[in-house]
């Protein structure tokens, strides 16, 4: 996949064009293995900010530039450093970051490769799907410093993988490698090797597809979530009623029978 331009969200992240609908979110604070500060955190909500608001990113894939880790949580040099007034106003700053990558309104990927602990996997979580390699080191281990996973973690994480396991993992700390990792389900896709390529690659098999119908879709689905079903397929159908008149549906239908690619308006 080509790589087109880059834009600079302060010191430690980026973000990468590939192939025009493709947006790579770099987190890039190589030294201190991406532990996300309050700067950093700030960037990062930044970032996002600017993808929501573009119409032409239809995916967007989360990598680090770190060889070692994909993110091993916040700062806690910098947590150390904070009176509990300047924590507590910290708080926001945090959350938004959070926030931010999971509100992307497009479908994100993370591609996992090294460690992605507390605030990091919280990051991972935070996506849609998540990619990782053999290298992967996965785990929410914040109990074991006196605070719980505060960047959404009691909540995704028993989404994803049951309460039970949920609790398991997050009462004990523990981390838990690529492999184990797989099979309960806290990866979605496990690659030998080079996570951010595998991740990148899903991702233009994705933007393939409608950009309208991307965004529908994942808005149904995280919206229905722990709805009754009456009730999720009451937004279903909202979804559906924004795209069944859009120029992506006719566009799409149309190509289906003329058997050609389609071309995505967009709209």
């Amino acid at each position: 996949m080509s790589e087109s331009s880059e834009s600079r969200f302060g010191e430690f992240v980026a973000v990468r064009r590939h192939d025009g609908h493709v947006a790579e979110l770099v987190l890039d604070r190589p030294k201190a293995m991406n532990a996300v500060s309050s700067e950093m955190a700030r960037s990062i909500a930044a970032a996002c900010d600017a993808l929501a608001a573009d119409p032409s990113v239809r995916v967007t894939v989360l990598t680090s530039s770190n060889d070692r880790a994909f993110c091993v949580g916040a700062d806690l040099k910098e947590r150390n450093s904070f009176t509990d007034d300047e924590l507590r106003r910290q708080r926001p700053t945090a959350r938004a970051c959070y926030t931010g990558v999971l509100e992307l309104p497009m479908p994100s990927i993370a591609a996992v490769h090294g460690f992605a602990l507390g605030g990091g996997f919280e990051l991972a979580l935070s996506c849609d799907l998540i990619v990782a390699d053999a290298t992967a080191v996965v785990g929410l281990p914040e109990v074991s410093v006196g605070v719980i996973p505060g960047g959404g973690g009691t909540q995704l994480l028993p989404r994803r993988v049951g309460a039970a396991r949920a609790a398991e993992l997050v009462f004990t700390a523990r981390r838990v490698r690529a492999a184990e990792a797989a099979g309960l389900g806290l990866v979605d896709e496990l690659v030998e090797d080079d996570a951010r390529g595998a991740a990148l690659e899903l991702a233009g098999r994705i933007a393939a597809n409608s950009p309208v119908g991307l965004r529908a879709a994942k808005r149904a689905m995280r919206l229905g979530h722990g709805l009754d079903l009456r009730a999720g397929l009451d937004v279903e159908d909202a979804a559906w009623r924004t795209v069944a008149f859009s120029g992506d549906r006719r566009e799409g239908v149309a190509a289906f029978n003329e058997k050609r690619s389609p071309e995505w308006p967009g709209e």
